[in-house]
């Protein structure tokens, strides 16, 4: 190993501090942060070994850089999906350094062009994935008991008007649930998320580019900007040129685009809680998104407060649901009536949104969708 070599190897244990998930040092991760971390820029990525959050007053301190240095390579890396630079609450601006899948979802978000650079990069990607998908496989056991004790990757904010009448879908509130009263829901509808924030800003779907790089485009829908971010998240991804700001009509029409494709609203949470505001919407196809059950390489938990419940009186078994149905969750029994997997329902309204029967209701109530990759 060379002494460059050895330097970025010491760079990816940092970034692996910055994420909930500790990816294996290979000779492919280490390529990749050389795609994206020029050698003369690793030093400020070391300066991040005991803190991955730090203002500028730290980062003099921890770097030995000087303050037009730092924000140089500040720049270099924050366009690559290196670094997160964006003021707290009191107005100090922050720099924290993100996990190396961040850098996936920064690069495929702005529109590529079909470059030898990119494609290389593409390419890096799908062997990434390659490796971890084989690193699941051949430790399923591991990963299945850690499944119980992962927190939701994402939440999913539902469709809930019906295609056929515009109306509102029935909404069957599960009585047997216990809920605190003073639980607070997050936001269960997408024009009221969209409302809630003054900067929006929307770029392409990474898994979606990434597919199409590689040479599998999406079935569901063009490659579009489809995915947005939010507030601080938006501010960001737009000085960085990985999306542009859009109005929350401009907003509002993208995210109709996406239901008559048949995508699913998934919420991002900051740090992954719930319970803590939005800072992304994705709208996921099953053929591409790394999390659907189709596609996604490590175990999968995600928050829902629906459950899709379907009325054997109304079905005619026209299998619109079993085909639009985002994780498989739906087929058609031995009498040709749709029957739901729970196991694998994310709430997600899609089925009830094109039923032409409007035979489908959500049932409410809180729970976790905890999914396994299928062996392979």
């Amino acid at each position: 190993m060379t002494e460059s070599d050895e330097q970025y190897q010491k760079a990816a244990n940092i970034l692996n501090k910055a994420g909930n998930l500790q990816y294996p040092i290979s000779n492919t991760v280490i390529d990749i942060l050389k795609f994206n971390i020029k050698e003369q820029d690793l030093d400020l990525v070391m300066a991040f070994e005991n803190s991955i959050s730090q203002t500028m007053e730290q980062l003099l301190k921890s770097s030995g850089l000087s303050e037009e240095e730092i924000l140089k390579k500040v720049d270099n890396l924050a366009k690559r999906g290196v670094i997160f630079n964006q003021p707290n609450r009191n107005g100090v601006m922050v720099y924290r350094l993100l996990p190396i899948a961040r850098q996936f979802e920064y690069n495929f978000m702005k529109k590529l062009d079909k470059t030898e650079e990119n494609d290389q990069l593409a390419k890096l990607f799908e062997k990434f994935h390659e490796e971890n998908n084989t690193l699941v496989q051949s430790n399923r056991e591991r990963f299945k008991s850690a499944l119980k004790a992962i927190p939701p990757i994402d939440r999913t904010v539902p469709i809930r008007e019906n295609r056929e009448t515009g109306e509102e879908l029935n909404i069957i509130v599960n009585e047997e649930l216990e809920v605190p009263e003073e639980q607070i829901l997050p936001t269960q509808k997408i024009e009221e998320l969209i409302e809630k924030y003054d900067d929006i800003a929307v770029g392409h779907c990474f898994c979606r580019q990434h597919a199409e790089f590689i040479g599998n485009p999406c079935k569901q829908i063009a490659l579009i900007p489809s995915c947005f971010t939010l507030g601080k998240s938006a501010r960001h991804t737009s000085n960085h040129g990985f999306s542009k700001l859009v109005s929350k009509e401009e907003a509002l029409k993208i995210l109709k685009q996406c239901e008559e494709a048949g995508l699913v609203h998934k919420a991002y949470h900051l740090h992954g809680d719930t319970s803590k505001e939005e800072v992304a919407v994705c709208n996921c196809c099953s053929c591409c998104c790394l999390n659907s059950r189709q596609g996604m390489i490590f175990p999968t938990v995600n928050a829902t407060n629906y459950l899709a419940e379907i009325d054997p009186d109304l079905c005619i078994g026209c299998g619109t649901c079993v085909e639009k149905c985002h994780n498989q969750a739906i087929e058609l029994n031995d009498d040709n009536i749709a029957e739901r997997n729970e196991e694998y329902c994310v709430g997600c309204g899609v089925c009830a949104y094109f039923c032409p029967e409007n035979a489908i209701s959500l049932v409410e109530g809180p729970r976790m969708v905890r999914m396994f990759p299928e062996k392979k």
